[in-house]
């Protein structure tokens, strides 16, 4: 197998306690991973492993998944939260003086 041209995919490598072995990620491709030895054999067995899913897609008409790295984000997303949670954040925007919204996106850049 060989790995894709311009892999544009978020990876990561963790190790993993009950296998000890590092395991590869791919986010875009959650139901898929592998195990090494190393992290370098982690991060290259799972671009191969998506290589090959991806390849299969594609030959089978599917939708290839858009790397995360090349999607457009707008800043902008709807959280729904419980009335009370939404009770308290307000009072504490209103007596930090600041709008809801900066309140909240201050909170979520923690």
């Amino acid at each position: 197998m060989k790995t894709l041209k311009n892999d544009h995919y978020a990876y990561r490598m963790i190790w993993s306690e009950d296998d000890k072995e590092y395991v590869g990620l791919c986010a875009e491709f959650p139901s898929l991973s592998w195990l090494a030895n190393s992290p370098e054999d982690a991060l290259h067995g799972i671009r191969e492993v998506v290589a090959g899913v991806v390849a299969d897609m594609k030959k089978h008409g599917e939708t290839v998944p858009e790397p995360v790295a090349s999607k457009r984000f707008s800043g902008k997303f709807v959280v729904r939260v419980t009335p009370g949670i939404h009770r308290k954040l307000a009072f504490e925007a209103a007596e930090s003086g600041v709008s809801l919204n900066r309140l909240v996106s201050d909170k979520l850049s923690q």
